[in-house]
């Protein structure tokens, strides 16, 4: 493909997002949402032209105590996600289609297979809810899928090219090259030694990672980060850095959509119900990458000032309750602490 090829494409046609969400302590305020919305606004405003498929994934039972990582919540937190969807429903219409002749509805089912087939119970029914012209898709299962299953049912209903997923506790920090990325994936699909089918973007524990102990302790890792580290150069002059990463991590990050669905979902057995990509696909790529398999993957790290740069915050979703909670909380600490100096000075 030629340059003046590459460049034509807008972004939009190019890109779809995919944000999962499920039950949180701050629910039903939307604020970890809006945080990542507003984080695309300061520090990649295109991602917000983009068409967006948001899944609410639910939970498997209700307990006295929640366990979010296993699909567990109390009666309370059971009654918030309900509310907690629609409010999202209603910031993700606002935000991405501002206007009331936008937000018209059309409505569908699908279904997430798992494990082995002719095994009735081996599926989850969801609810595909849509605006006509698709650029808005909700996604609403009637058990828990987990992250596996959740960004697999959203990838076989998009279009593009190209998908950005998005964890509901991950916000931009930093800005973000897309077009220069996107550029580089098209430009190097082909390519036989170094194609770049998948980016992810820079947490603070991915910091330095090129020269860290996930890399240098493994003969074979620190050869192909020798190899394949570089500057791509687009078609625009513009140098983009990249290193090789030895893992899919499930954190934001930017992938072909037919890679993503041959590599990490090639069959039903790929995943479990309830599973991360991380915890499982993850696992089995960082092992195969040790022995130098690591084309077959074809992931890297977006890795701008050699490294040093960080892109990512976690907004740690599973205990954090939300502005007014937590300042709740704080009020109390304070009281509480100034009632023990007092009593102490008596």
């Amino acid at each position: 493909m030629s340059s003046a090829a590459i460049s034509a494409q807008p972004i939009p046609s190019l890109l779809t997002i995919i944000i999962t969400t499920s039950p949180t302590p701050s629910a039903p305020s939307t604020e970890l949402v809006s945080t990542i919305l507003s984080s695309f606004r300061n520090h990649c405003t295109a991602l917000l032209l983009c068409r967006v498929i948001v899944v609410f994934d639910t939970y498997d039972r209700i307990a006295s105590h929640a366990r979010l990582k296993k699909g567990q919540v109390t009666t309370e937190g059971a009654k918030t996600f309900e509310l907690y969807k629609k409010n999202v429903t209603e910031l993700v219409l606002r935000e991405f289609a501002p206007h009331d002749n936008e937000r018209i509805i059309s409505y569908d089912q699908g279904k997430a297979e798992f494990g082995y087939a002719g095994v009735d119970s081996n599926f989850v029914p969801f609810s595909i809810s849509r605006t006509v012209d698709k650029r808005i898709t909700f996604v609403a299962p009637s058990k828990r899928l987990g992250f596996g299953l959740a960004v697999r049912s959203a990838l076989r209903l998009i279009e593009t090219p190209f998908v950005w997923v998005q964890q509901h506790d991950w916000s931009l920090v930093s800005d973000i090259p897309l077009q220069s990325l996107l550029n580089v994936m098209r430009a190097t699909q082909d390519d036989e030694r170094s194609p770049v089918k998948y980016i992810c973007l820079p947490s603070i524990r991915l910091l330095s990672y090129a020269d860290s102990a996930h890399v240098v302790r493994f003969p074979e890792l620190r050869g192909l980060t020798s190899d394949l580290k570089q500057e791509f150069v687009t078609e625009s002059g513009e140098s983009l850095p990249l290193t090789p990463m030895f893992f899919w991590h499930d954190k934001p990050h930017l992938a072909s959509t037919q890679h993503y669905l041959s590599r990490i979902f090639p069959s039903r057995l790929s995943i479990p119900r309830g599973a991360f990509i991380e915890d499982t696909v993850g696992q089995r790529a960082r092992n195969q990458m040790k022995q130098g398999d690591w084309l077959k993957w074809a992931t890297w790290l977006y890795y701008p000032e050699n490294g040093q740069r960080l892109c990512l915050r976690h907004l740690q979703g599973r205990t954090w309750e939300g502005s007014e909670k937590e300042l709740a909380k704080k009020a109390i600490w304070r009281d509480q602490n100034a009632e023990k100096v007092h009593k102490s000075s008596e």
